[in-house]
């Protein structure tokens, strides 16, 4: 399976400004040397060289993940970023898409008005959530005063589906299981398997001690995964002060994966206020925590913008 990410911001959409922009140039011109500048190779290795969170952004648009699986087409949340896989993503052959939703809260369903292929009428829209009003919460977004389209003019072949937590959904060799994890009105993270491999989307979750014990969803979600997509919004000070809030500190997010024994740990929803020089600094906090506790065998990196994985 491919993982595909077009959105990974949480809360709200945040575009890069002008002063960030500038810090990042700031940022490039203390490292130049005069060496650096003296010919197309040596400048093109500076550029080749400069850090991550300089040379590039993590992205500023909220919640969209594309799994492709063999002959399916997954998205996962409906935030900003599926209006950018609207625009660039390879579209299905078929036009048949699985959306799958961890639940409604705004950023993670205001980019779906914005998504070209819903207004294609040759199109067609498998949706799967927990929720029975699901159709409902998709309209009511879509209502005056709030938008000029009415959900109406989306293509008709559109499908719900009420899931229930444990529960498989099989579309072909890729099978689908959700479970229900802490957040404020809840949240549903997901588990796709295909080919003997498991990858999880695990959104909006603030962790609790009884995220750490035993229940069958959980076990069958998470146990022995070979990558987590995970909710790691806060600093541990700041999931402190914001308790109930319904997200977590990145070291609890290293807690959880090791204590689930999974392969790789994406850290996700990243924090609206957060730059890009904040969010590397909390991965490279993330990975000492990981040594600190003896557990450097986990693999963790940030979750960006049109990142691709292969699975």
């Amino acid at each position: 399976m491919k993982v595909h990410f077009w959105g990974v911001r949480g809360s709200i959409p945040t575009p890069i400004t002008p002063q960030q922009i500038q810090s990042k140039i700031m940022a490039v011109v203390q490292r130049i040397q005069p060496s650096d500048l003296e010919s197309v190779e040596t400048r093109g290795k500076f550029i080749a060289n400069l850090p991550d969170w300089i040379y590039g952004t993590t992205g500023g648009n909220t919640a969209c993940v594309e799994i492709k699986t063999e002959g399916n087409e997954l998205i996962f949340d409906a935030g900003s970023g599926i209006r950018v896989y609207g625009k660039k993503g390879v579209k299905p052959q078929d036009k048949h898409y699985n959306l799958f939703m961890s639940h409604f809260h705004w950023d993670h369903i205001q980019g779906l008005p914005f998504f070209d292929s819903a207004y294609d009428p040759s199109a067609k829209f498998d949706v799967f959530s927990p929720w029975k009003d699901t159709e409902k919460f998709f309209r009511d977004q879509m209502n005056q005063p709030y938008y000029p389209v009415p959900f109406d003019a989306f293509t008709k072949n559109i499908t719900f589906h009420q899931i229930q937590p444990g529960q498989e959904i099989k579309l072909g060799n890729t099978k689908i299981v959700c479970c229900k994890m802490h957040h404020p009105g809840d949240s549903y993270s997901y588990a796709v398997f295909e080919n003997g491999k498991k990858f999880v989307y695990a959104t909006d979750v603030e962790f609790k001690a009884q995220d750490f014990f035993y229940s069958k969803e959980a076990e069958i979600v998470f146990r022995n995964a070979d990558g987590v997509i995970l909710d790691s919004q806060y600093t541990v000070e700041e999931a402190y002060h914001k308790e109930n809030w319904g997200h977590s500190a990145f070291c609890y997010a290293v807690d959880f994966a090791v204590h689930w024994n999974i392969k790789k740990l994406y850290l996700f929803h990243h924090e609206p206020t957060y730059d890009d020089k904040k969010l590397n600094s909390i991965l490279q906090a993330a990975r000492w925590y990981a040594q600190y506790i003896e557990h450097s065998e986990v693999e963790i990196y940030l979750a960006k913008e049109d990142m691709e994985l292969g699975i």
